[in-house]
């Protein structure tokens, strides 16, 4: 239904409002509210709104925003007085509009809902006439509920959301035959290009005792993609369990359903900042719907607000079968905000009461490899690789980075193992033959292939900074300096405070015989290392030296073969 949704792009509004203020004691309140709300703070923003509120109590400019902040936060009864007293004021705002319906949602006043909206004011076209249509669901009306789903269907671009609502009316009342005539009509074919609109067919399909036809529709829009919740499904149908409708059990239901749509429709059409005030509104008018639950923590994550993204992510149910998917959702969002020790604390536990899941195992393997816990990796990837069911293209990556861990713990050849399995799976993935062609360069091994593979890399990937490095630095290894020199140069330009890359481009110049931006560009990737997380890659006591005595020194030191330079200078 995404593609249908372009209408709504129109109601978009903008939240950072640049209004000076009005008196001298409002100024530093709204500078602090209205920075706050362009990062996205929304309990910052909240509360300078308010204290703005507090000193110029007629300003709307100042109601408006501070609905949105508490809108978002999910505070509609803190919401709902500034929202009223903005009505009241004669100002139509959408946000406004929608805090108020939601409370009338809340309180079962249908019948104040069931005229048509008055000109410059409603949230919307779209949602406007699916709440009057479930509107008179709610008064019993079903037949004139029915003709305000057709008034929607009738709008440009509408016809698949007023269809969907349409037929979870018709299934939340038993009217099972009446919900797959619609479902099954070609018409209806958008609204099932969602997961929520496949499963609430399964089920009325399951209502129905069309068990076969509702697993083969399983397997026609997942290809077998299956998880804990679809699983828990299948098993359900092929034993002949009916299954009972849930995505609409009550009139309240049909309402967060519509918020949700609409949610779920403006994610990629409007900002996270406006389509995080529906999704809120789906969970406070129905807060065990957990597809809502889980598209707030992700909005709130995308916003960089990972502390209520966190919060929201606990609030699904251990027992529910996207338990696994809130966990990951929280472990991430803890990595995300620094925590990384939280966030495999938490994949662990996760991975005792889930392991049996290949993405719990997999995501454990990336969270201990990003703290370079290679060992610990390896094992949860093994784990994932034994228990992955998706043989395909995306596979690759599994393998990937399994081989990466064993590369880091010195076992080459399980790891050498791992790529070539990678690129047969994924041929020209230039990130695998990037890492395999500049390890076997690193091991002086292949080189003629390595450089092969640096260069369909490079192809692939002509902007990536990492990848024209292991380009230069396979020809420098080659001792090909003078070809490596540009190379180097186009991946300093393109990572100009990166260590490694700085630290290689000195390497290089000093080769072909250019000392003194040798020494410059060494000096550049001291200043650029973190002396908190040193890499072996850019060791700064290694850098250090050959600022000392040079680079051939430092080749001697080690034991190395030393440079024959091809240009004095």
């Amino acid at each position: 239904m995404r593609v249908l949704f372009r209408p709504l792009a129109a109601v978009a509004i903008c939240f950072a409002l640049a209004v000076p203020a009005a008196a001298q004691s409002v100024a530093g309140a709204y500078l602090a509210a209205r920075a706050a709300a362009m990062d996205s703070d929304f309990e910052q923003a909240a509360a300078y709104y308010t204290r703005a509120l507090a000193r110029d109590p007629r300003n709307t400019q100042l109601m408006a925003s501070a609905v949105v902040a508490r809108m978002a936060l999910g505070e509609v009864d803190r919401a709902l007085p500034i929202a009223q007293a903005l009505q009241s004021a004669g100002e139509s705002n959408q946000v406004a509009e929608l805090v108020i319906k939601v409370d009338m949602i809340r309180k079962g006043a249908f019948s104040t809902m069931t005229a048509p909206v008055e000109e410059g004011r409603g949230i919307g076209p779209l949602v406007d006439g699916l709440l009057r249509a479930w509107s008179f669901m709610g008064q019993g009306e079903v037949s004139n509920a029915l003709a305000a789903f057709e008034e929607v269907r009738n709008q440009p671009g509408l016809e698949g959301f007023a269809l969907y609502h349409e037929a979870n009316a018709l299934a939340s009342v038993g009217d099972f035959e009446g919900a797959e005539a619609i479902y099954g009509s070609d018409n209806a074919r958008a609204a099932l290009q969602t997961r929520r609109g496949v499963m609430a067919r399964v089920e009325v399909l399951s209502q129905l005792g069309r068990f076969d036809e509702a697993l083969e529709l399983l397997q026609t829009m997942f290809a077998g993609a299956t998880d804990p919740e679809i699983d828990v499904v299948i098993e359900k149908l092929r034993s002949g369990t009916v299954l009972p409708f849930s995505h609409v059990t009550s009139v309240q239901d049909g309402f967060a359903e519509v918020f949700y749509t609409v949610a779920d429709a403006l994610r990629g059409e409007a900002g996270a900042e406006f389509t995080i005030l529906y999704a809120q509104a789906a969970r406070i008018l129905r807060p065990d719907h957990v597809d809502a639950l889980l598209a707030t923590a992700q909005l709130f994550e995308s916003l960089g607000q990972f502390g209520p993204a966190i919060e929201v992510y606990r609030e699904v149910p251990s027992d529910h079968p996207a338990y696994h998917a809130a966990e990951l959702g929280r472990a991430a969002a803890l990595r995300r905000s620094d925590r990384p020790d939280a966030s495999i604390e938490v994949l662990e536990q996760l991975a005792r009461s889930h392991g049996t899941l290949a993405t719990v195992q997999s995501a454990l393997g990336d969270a201990y490899r990003q703290q370079d816990r290679f060992a610990e990796a390896v094992g949860a990837y093994d784990a994932a690789v034994e228990l992955a069911r998706d043989t395909g293209a995306s596979s690759w990556f599994l393998l990937y980075a399994r081989a990466i861990s064993n590369e880091r713990l010195g076992n080459w050849e399980l790891a050498e193992s791992d790529f070539r399995a990678a690129l047969d799976i994924n041929p020209g993935q230039p990130q695998v033959l990037n890492y395999l062609g500049y390890s076997l360069v690193e091991k002086q091994i292949k080189l003629d292939e390595a450089l092969e593979m640096i260069e369909q890399a490079v192809a692939a990937s002509p902007d990536s900074g990492y990848i024209i490095d292991s380009l230069g630095w396979a020809l420098y290894r080659l001792r090909r300096f003078e070809e490596a020199v540009p190379h180097m140069e186009r991946a300093v330009e393109l990572m100009p405070v990166d260590p490694v890359v700085n630290d290689h481009l000195g390497d290089v110049y000093w080769a072909v015989g250019r000392y003194r931006e040798a020494e410059f560009q060494w000096a550049r990737a001291l200043s650029f290392v973190d002396l908190e997380n040193v890499s072996d890659d850019a060791d700064p006591d290694r850098i250090r030296r050959k600022l000392e005595v040079g680079l051939d020194q430092v080749l001697e030191e080690e034991g190395a073969e030393p440079l024959k330079v091809a240009n004095d200078g």
